[in-house]
């Protein structure tokens, strides 16, 4: 779909119109290097340097020095191949007399400016060096090949004899011939398809010059020469690069000299010249025809061509060109099918010596004539519409000759080489325009301007027609060359055309005056573009206006608009071959593409790797070197943002198959439209377009396309609420009308979901936006809004209800829809859709078997029928089970037995059926039934709802609560019981209960005990008191096991004990003084005293011992993971003498874990990851094994540290905690004069508070930022985000734990 356009077209003249002999390019400074003579009259040899880069072509001499000729039969000598090479600045000249001559323009010691340095006494008649520039490969004129290398040293040589044409026997099989084609059962048994009718034998042409031609395949493995042999047949013979004959083509008739392998490698195209036309055919590298396609001659262009036609692929094999004897033709393949791209016309007078490639640039290359040099630049681009709505009718025309292939891919989705309309002109075609506002067709051929109306896009059946054909003018310049066409407005068109390498533009007024035509030289325009540097015509069109512009070389883009300027002079970093303008409020922004793929917005670089790209009025859409299909959402300059290659979470970005290139994009249709390399095209819908078309229309309150778009592109329905709620729900009933369809509406309500998909599967790159005269306005009060609404209320059940409301008035017509409406809320409101059918019955029996129908199909039919036995409607619930696979034995003999039952019994039934048992408990209360109640009660554990309905039945009340008591102290909840037990005055159960139930019941349990009758006392209470006091003192509560001993025990002494163990002795001596026995302070308090102060003791030393040992080993750790991450965390080993076998994993199976693994971590994946880094390959057992082991913190293991610190961080909340001990400690010390101890233990708990006070921010990492993770730092940063990632993984890092500030006993000095 792609056509050649031409961006430069200049010539040189040889100075003093010498001849021109050979040419080469030299890439390294972009310039050509060209020999002048010899000649017959001049045996000179000069050799000139042409600088392209400068503006008028400057050249400069080398060298020159004769040549004579040796061969007395020939007139002057032959320069046979000039090449050059860059990275030695040395030239060599290959002479048709045997010489080999370099030239050296950097000379270094021992060497001479001129050398030659071989020579073959033969004489010469082809060469040609290997695209590597390795292997010279010459032939002579005693049919030989010689291979020379790089240091022009003989590698091989081989002889062409007629013993050659034995060595292959090719059998062709017909493939993709008429012979093999199927055209019935008789036909085929007529003939085999393996013998052709007529077999070529070789038969020379007439107009065969006897030369010999090389060839090398691209990659240099093989060549290709092309003799005659014995005087009667051509030949083509491939050598491989070691100089073995490979295979010989087979016999063709009128097969001529000239041939070009395709630097791909698949084909070899030569030239076969018959009686009424001329064929350029394909070899394959074993000799065997491969197809051919017509050169496109009048039999008055055959008769003159009578000349040597010559054939060069360029360097990426996309074009062929064929030089005739007055134009050169540049033909591609896509999909099969040969397309006459672009023909250059050259004079008459001159020919062709030779056309070469630029070996970097493929689409450039020189022609050289006798006297010229003609430099000749062409691009690929694909001649389309604009893709503003509603003009995006997506029509592209390719160039294929003289027809032009049109095709909308709006309408008619037409591969190539078809076309929906194909229309000739009088000459080849040099270049279309479209008129994006009238449709109308500008085709600018060789021999004037065709202009096509098209008066009705959308009709398939209306083709353009011929409304104008202008004539060029006659310049007095015999070498004027047109270029481009453009509209410049609705009956304007202009043209670039070179004079002289002098660029011009000329503007063609399309009124009843066809001929009549404007000339305007660039020079005219502005003062700031140069004339000759204009290198490209662009439009833009706004609206019904077309605004014209040119680029220059220099990337400056200039505005043609005499009166309206809507670019102001813009310099783009470099030339863009190919520009877009797009106007973004009220500025212009351009979007293009350089040859090394460089996308620019204006001067800013987006992209790299390019392929190609469009534009349209919301997105810059282009394709990748990784084969990625990318969008970027139009805004300003500075806020475009260029998505990642991420085809998971983000829409922005999509994959494509390789090779695959934009054609056209159609905004309205949401489609693009791709080229693949062979040339078959693929029409996707990408998310992105999809997308911003239905928000576009859901703005423009469209819901009937936008419901279809999501139909027809399975997008989720919640679209259409999600991303504007408000405005939906106050447009239902215009959502209702647009979307008419029952079936519709049941599919958009069947897909609710509560989910926002808007801030999930469909989260936009960018806020919002609303498109108003193709600019965009960033909106985020719908989104606000929306978000806040939904957290009062059900998204489903708010959507559902106002359908219902707008079917409110319009019944009978929307049944379907309000059943679907009821049943799709969130619960599914079953009871509100049977009762819906329910008032059909009454109302509407005809419509009700349909809504069962539809209501059993939304939903589960045996559910249904337990809901509508549950509205106690038997006419309903029968009604719906004959919809089930249920035998009617099943639920006849019941309904039967349902109906004969009273109204209050029928309802305790169907409840106690469908399991409703409170319901059914309040049925049989009404039925004043107390046995059934307390019997039905006791069989379904109802006592709360029993108590319920009983509270206002003393005696009721009370049998219910009895036997919840004892259902409570069979189930193990003791206190409940006791509860129930002692409400109901069972003292002795109660108690029983309480014991049970624990000793922080102890209260409760001893008033139980005394409120019995008669009252337990005397020895009872005691043990019932001492068993009390021992679980109390088992659970450490101190403080209520010396009330029980000193209350119920009246044991002053073991309060006093129970009150030191607790370290409440401030309450010890008061005890002790208020019960008048001072001997208690001697005998219990203080020994309690000494006894705490020892435990206190030593559990300050172990936790001190313990921080001595612990600290310095995590420092240890982690300076050893810091030194070597990876044989920390055993991933390898740090040893550098020790070698690991390379054919094993370096990863122990003991780390296998469901977490990321130190080389995968920095793969940039986080949350969602593939597979293949998410999933354990460890069992659950090993997981389980890997969780002991991380609890056990074994020394050397990877947890070790985690151990470490979790084991520290216990230690200071243990102290913390024992420090309000140590204080009452301290205090009864001091009370006592233990002066010596207190302050020995005051002091160690300082030290011990202190110390952890000052290890806590290194161990707990708080006295330094933590590094933070680059993925892109080298090995060595990378160990340390290696260290980061894995502590935040295993729970490492910790808030800091809460140290109370110390503050000493002032007493203790």
């Amino acid at each position: 779909m792609k056509n050649l356009r031409i961006i430069q077209y200049e010539k040189w003249k040889s100075p003093d119109l010498r001849h021109i002999t050979a040419t080469a390019w030299d890439v390294a400074s972009d310039s050509l290097l060209c020999t002048l003579g010899p000649t017959e009259s001049d045996a000179t040899i000069e050799l000139i340097r042409v600088n392209l880069k400068s503006k008028t072509s400057n050249h400069e001499s080398i060298i020159s020095w004769d040549a004579l000729c040796p061969n007395p039969n020939s007139a002057c000598e032959e320069i046979i191949d000039l090449h050059y090479f860059a990275d030695k600045s040395m030239s060599c000249l290959v002479l048709a007399g045997g010489d080999v001559i370099v030239i050296r323009e950097e000379i270094f010691r021992n060497e001479e400016r001129i050398e030659i340095v071989g020579s073959i006494d033969e004489g010469i008649t082809a060469a040609r060096w290997s695209p590597d520039e390795e292997l010279l490969a010459i032939t002579t004129r005693v049919n030989t090949i010689v291979f020379m290398s790089r240091n022009f040293e003989g590698v091989i040589d081989a002889s062409m004899t007629s013993e050659d044409l034995k060595i292959s026997n090719q059998v062709s099989v017909g493939w993709g011939k008429k012979e093999t084609q199927f055209r019935g059962r008789g036909a085929r048994a007529l003939k085999d398809p393996t013998v052709p009718e007529k077999i070529d034998e070789g038969v020379l042409s007439p107009h065969d010059n006897f030369k010999v031609s090389l060839s090398w395949r691209g990659d240099g493995a093989f060549i290709v020469v092309s003799s005659v042999e014995a005087g009667k047949r051509r030949v083509f013979r491939v050598y491989s690069r070691e100089g073995v004959l490979d295979s010989i083509s087979e016999p063709v008739d009128g097969l001529e000299g000239t041939l070009s392998w395709r630097p791909a490698g698949n084909l070899i195209a030569g030239v076969q010249r018959l009686d009424d036309h001329i064929d350029i055919v394909f070899f394959e590298r074993n000799g065997l025809r491969h197809g051919q396609f017509h050169l496109r001659l009048t039999p008055e262009q055959y008769k003159c061509s009578k000349y040597q036609i010559q054939l060069q692929w360029n360097p990426d094999s996309t074009i062929l060109a064929v030089l005739l004897e007055n134009h050169i033709e540049f033909w591609t393949m896509s999909n099969y099918h040969w397309y006459l791209k672009q023909q250059v016309p050259h004079n008459n007078s001159v020919i062709p010596c030779s056309l070469k490639w630029n070996p970097e640039k493929p689409l450039r290359c020189i022609l050289t004539s006798n006297e010229s040099i003609t430099i000749l630049e062409q691009i690929f681009t694909v001649t389309q519409t604009g893709t503003i709505p509603p003009y995006d009718h997506g029509i592209v025309a390719v160039i294929d000759g003289k027809t032009a292939k049109v095709t909308p891919f709006r309408t008619a989705n037409i591969p190539p080489p078809m076309s929906l309309h194909d229309f000739e002109v009088n000459s080849n075609i040099i270049d279309i325009s479209f008129n994006n506002a009238t449709y109308s067709i500008a085709i600018l051929h060789q021999k004037g301007i065709s202009v096509f109306d098209w008066e009705n896009v959308n009709d398939p059946s209306a083709s353009p027609y011929l409304s104008r054909e202008i004539t060029l003018p006659k310049s007095s310049f015999s070498n004027v060359k047109y270029q481009q066409i453009s509209w410049a407005y609705k009956n304007e068109v202009v043209t670039l055309h070179s004079c002289d390498s002098i660029s011009h533009i000329t503007k063609f007024r399309l009124d009843k005056q066809c001929n009549e035509t404007d000339f305007t030289e660039s020079t005219n325009i502005t003062s700031t573009i140069k004339s000759f540097t204009i290198s490209t015509l662009l439009s833009f069109s706004e609206k019904d206006y077309l605004h014209t512009f040119v680029q220059s070389k220099d990337g400056e883009i200039q505005g043609l608009d005499q009166g309206k300027q809507l670019l102001t002079q813009l310099k783009l970093p470099l030339f863009l071959p190919w520009i877009n303008l797009i106007k973004y409020q009220s500025s212009l922004l351009t979007v293009g593409m350089s040859n090394n793929g460089f996308l620019y917005a204006n001067n800013r670089l987006l992209a790299r790797n390019c392929t190609s790209f469009i534009t349209t009025d919301a997105h810059i859409i282009f394709t990748t070197a990784s084969h990625f299909l990318k969008f970027i959402y139009i805004t300003e300059i500075e806020h475009l943002e260029v998505p990642p290659e991420d085809i998971q979470d983000d829409e922005r970005c999509r994959s494509i198959e390789r090779g695959a290139r934009i054609v056209t994009a159609v905004p309205t249709c949401l489609c693009l439209v791709l080229q693949m390399p062979r040339g078959n095209l693929e029409t996707i819908y990408p998310r992105a377009m999809v997308l911003a078309g239905v928000r576009k229309l859901i703005k423009e309150m469209n819901y009937k396309k936008a419901f279809a778009h999501c139909r027809t592109h399975r997008l989720d329905m919640n679209l259409l609420y999600d991303y504007s709620p408000e405005q939906f729900l106050s447009n239902v009933g215009l959502f209702v009308k647009q979307v008419k369809k029952a079936t519709h509406i049941d599919l958009f309500l069947s897909s609710l979901r509560e989910e926002d998909v808007t801030k999930t599967k469909y989260k936009e790159a960018k806020n919002p936006i609303i498109i108003s005269d193709n600019s965009l306005i960033l909106n985020n009060k719908m989104e606000t809004d929306s978000s806040n609404s939904g957290k009062t209320l059900s998204k489903v059940n708010k959507i559902c209800d106002a359908f219902l409301q707008n079917f409110k008035a319009k019944t009978n017509e929307n049944v379907q829809n309000i059943i679907t409406a009821h049943v799709c809320k969130s619960p599914p409101a079953l009871d509100d859709g049977l009762l819906v059918l329910a008032s059909l019955m009454k109302d509407s029996p005809h419509l009700v078997e349909r809504a069962v129908e539809h209501i059993c199909f939304l939903s589960d039919v045996n559910k249904l029928y337990d809901n509508a036995l549950g509205l106690y409607n038997i006419d309903l619930a029968l009604l719906v089970v004959q919809k089930s696979q249920k035998d009617p034995r099943e639920y006849l003999p019941f309904l039967q037995n349902l109906q004969e039952k009273s109204t209050i019994r029928r309802q305790f039934s169907i409840d106690d059926f469908l399991g409703r048992h409170v319901k059914a408990l309040s049925w049989l209360h009404e039925l004043d039934s107390y046995p059934e109640f307390q019997a039905y009660t006791q069989k379904n554990s109802l006592y709360p709802t029993a108590l319920s309905l009983c509270r206002y039945n003393e005696t009721k009340h009370a049998d219910i609560m009895l036997l919840y008591a004892k259902y409570l102290e069979s189930k193990s909840e003791y206190p409940s019981a006791a509860l129930a037990y002692e409400a109901l005055s069972d003292y002795t159960k109660a108690t029983s209960c309480y014991l049970t139930s624990g000793s922080s019941y102890w209260r409760q349990a001893l008033y139980c005990a005394q409120s019995q009758s008669p009252p337990v006392s005397g020895s009872a209470l005691t043990n019932i008191a001492m068993n009390l006091y021992e679980a109390l003192i088992e659970c450490k509560d101190y403080y209520s096991a010396a009330t029980i001993q000193l209350e119920y025990l009246l044991s002053v002494s073991g309060a006093c004990h129970a009150f030191c163990k607790g370290y409440f002795f401030t309450e010890a001596f008061h005890l002790s003084a208020y019960k008048q026995q001072p001997e208690l302070v001697h005998s219990v308090i203080e020994p309690g005293l000494i006894e705490c102060f020892a435990s206190s003791t030593e559990l300050l030393g172990d936790c001190k011992a313990q921080i001595m040992a612990q600290v310095p080993r995590i420092r240890e750790l982690r300076l050893k993971a810091m030194e070597d991450p990876l044989a920390f965390y055993k991933g390898e080993r740090g040893d550098d003498d020790v070698d690991i076998p390379d054919d094993i994993s370096v990863v122990p199976s003991s780390n296998i874990s469901t977490s990321r693994s130190l080389f995968t971590r920095y793969t940039g994946k986080s949350g969602k990851n593939t597979i293949g880094t998410t999933t354990s390959r460890a069992t659950s057992k090993h997981r389980k094994k890997e969780e002991r082991k991380r609890a056990q913190g074994k020394k050397g293991s990877i947890y070790e540290e985690e151990y470490l610190v979790n084991s520290i961080e216990r230690l200071i909340k243990r102290v913390e905690r024992a420090r309000e001990d140590i204080d009452r400690l301290l205090k009864g010390m001091v009370r006592r004069g233990m002066w010596e101890r207190a302050r020995a233990l005051e002091l160690a708990l300082e030290n011990l508070v202190k110390l952890y006070t000052s290890i806590v921010p290194e161990v707990f990492n708080l006295d330094s930022d933590r590094p933070e993770i680059n993925r892109e730092q080298d090995r060595q940063n990378a160990g340390v985000a290696a260290i980061q990632v894995e502590r935040e993984e295993v729970g490492d890092y910790k808030g800091k734990p809460i140290i109370a500030p110390f503050e000493k006993l002032s007493l203790l000095g």
